[in-house]
């Protein structure tokens, strides 16, 4: 029997390796992100998953952010899983119109062309367009003039019970872009790191809705144009379907990374309070590089 006592001594040291690199890469990346994040003045939040080793790193996880234009990712889970029950289609014809209640009194506001990001609708009101269009303008261009459309078609609180069936506990959305009123109320959308995360992690996973509308999102997520976070470091070959959304002082990004090799990872980087905005936006950039890196290394 002692023969084999120096191998099994063996085979456990090798054990012991492999299970304690992982662990000490993740702590080494951990501590060169807080270090990146550090030099900004604004508070931040990481959610990262491996999706095939299920490795995680979370900062900040659960701290509440003003959801900005994140919030339209929901929005869009919302649209296809009403369409799934039969409510409508999405190649159904929507009214581009420019009017909404304010959820605090029921009063009505407009969107400034000029404060969107997508002025094209501007010049189709009075007309119909398909839904399926106003949604990806609202999640490609971010814009906001289709996203209180779609809203007011779905109603926020149905939005907010799909993401509590969907596990999230802390998402709140509560109402359109512009809202004057409600926002100074306090009354505004609300989002985690953590629940974005789980989001992304079954779309990647097909179980958002079901696992065509799934990929049906996601080839929408992948048009994104704005890229200044989470892609703007990474090689061409890898893509990224993802959601950013941005007020004063606030900067997201969240979506799924697809490698060459065919792995998959969710990212959402967070933050808030930012004194140089475009600072900000270049440590999460660095942020997403550094993950990249330690996903290929």
């Amino acid at each position: 029997m002692r023969i084999y006592l120096p191998l099994l001594t063996l085979a456990f040291c090798l054990l012991g390796c492999t299970v304690t690199k992982p662990k000490k890469d993740m702590l080494h990346l951990r501590e060169n992100i807080l270090a990146e994040l550090g030099k900004q003045k604004g508070t931040f939040a990481v959610a990262f998953k491996d999706l095939k080793t299920g490795e995680e790193l979370l900062l900040n996880e659960h701290e509440s952010f003003h959801a900005a234009s994140t919030m339209k990712t929901p929005v869009l889970i919302e649209a296809y899983k009403q369409a799934a029950s039969g409510k409508f289609s999405l190649s159904d014809s929507i009214l581009v119109k420019n009017e909404f209640k304010s959820i605090v009194d029921g009063s009505r506001f407009s969107i400034g062309a000029l404060d969107d990001s997508e002025p094209e609708l501007y010049t189709q009101l009075g007309q119909k367009r398909p839904l399926s269009e106003l949604l990806y303008k609202m999640i490609i261009q971010s814009s906001n003039l289709a996203t209180n459309i779609v809203i007011e078609k779905l109603d926020a609180k149905n939005v907010t019970q799909t993401m509590r069936e969907l596990g999230t506990k802390d998402i709140q959305v509560r109402r359109g872009v512009e809202d004057t009123k409600a926002y100074q109320q306090g009354l505004n959308n609300t989002t985690t790191a953590y629940d974005l995360m789980l989001l992304f992690q079954q779309m990647a996973q097909g179980k958002t809705v079901s696992k065509k509308a799934s990929q049906e999102m996601i080839k929408i997520l992948l048009d994104q144009k704005f890229k200044e976070i989470i892609p703007a470091k990474l090689p061409q070959n890898v893509k990224v379907a993802h959601k950013t959304g941005w007020i004063t002082g606030v900067r997201h990004d969240s979506g799924i990374v697809f490698l060459p090799d065919g792995r998959q990872y969710v990212l959402v980087l967070l933050s808030k309070g930012l004194e140089d905005e475009k600072a900000g936006i270049a440590a999460m950039a660095n942020v997403s590089e550094m993950i990249y890196r330690h996903m290929v290394r």
